[in-house]
């Protein structure tokens, strides 16, 4: 595994959500014995209000609880953090049920008893689309970091490269030489660590 990727597995965090005691410390004692972090709460209302608006990895919640249940918690949570990937537990399951979850893009519903397999299997598709998207976001940002390093010419030197126009013609358009041009071009380049003018585009 690189140091990247274990820099995010560090970040990625199990919650679980369920009313019955029992269930949260059998699942708290599951996932630590295989090396989780894990928060665990009694009710959605509670986690919803710890949540950090930073938090990755994702949430193993009931359906039936006092107050909000598992499915109005995964509605509520796509509008905070819809990235974060839901996996639903009951021991009621049904059709419909599972239908509104799944709808929902939760990764998985699972009923009580569930195979310890299963669920490990299903966090494990959940880390996996976080890392996924963690590592785009990472890219993103070292994108943005190096396009912000232009000075103000370097970009419309660059915005021009981007159309297809020569270097004749960007000297033209911007009242400079062809060789001042070249100078900008060379430092957009070094810049943004492109080796053609395809990767600047």
């Amino acid at each position: 595994m690189s140091k990247t990727s274990n820099s995010l597995a560090a970040c990625l965090r199990v919650y679980v959500v369920d009313d019955d005691p029992d269930v949260r410390h059998a699942l708290e004692l599951l996932l630590k014995l295989r090396g989780h972090k894990v928060s665990v709460f009694d009710c959605a209302e509670a986690f919803l209000s710890e949540l950090p608006q930073d938090a990755s990895g994702c949430l193993v919640t009931d359906i039936r609880m006092p107050g909000m249940d598992g499915l109005a918690l995964q509605q509520a949570l796509a509008e905070r953090l819809p990235h974060l990937p839901v996996i639903v537990l009951t021991a009621h399951g049904d059709i419909e049920s599972a239908r509104v979850a799944l709808k929902a893009r939760a990764i998985d519903f699972l009923l009580k008893p569930f195979q310890e397999k299963d669920l490990l299997a299903a966090i494990e598709t959940g880390f996996d689309r976080e890392r996924t998207r963690m590592e785009e976001q990472k890219r993103v940002c070292a994108d943005h970091a190096m396009r912000d390093a232009l000075t103000a010419r370097e970009k419309e030197v660059a915005a021009l490269l981007a159309t297809g126009a020569q270097n004749l013609d960007i000297a033209h358009r911007l009242g400079i030489s062809p060789r001042t041009v070249e100078i900008h071009k060379a430092r957009c380049m070094e810049k943004l660590k492109a080796r053609s003018v395809a990767d600047v585009v």
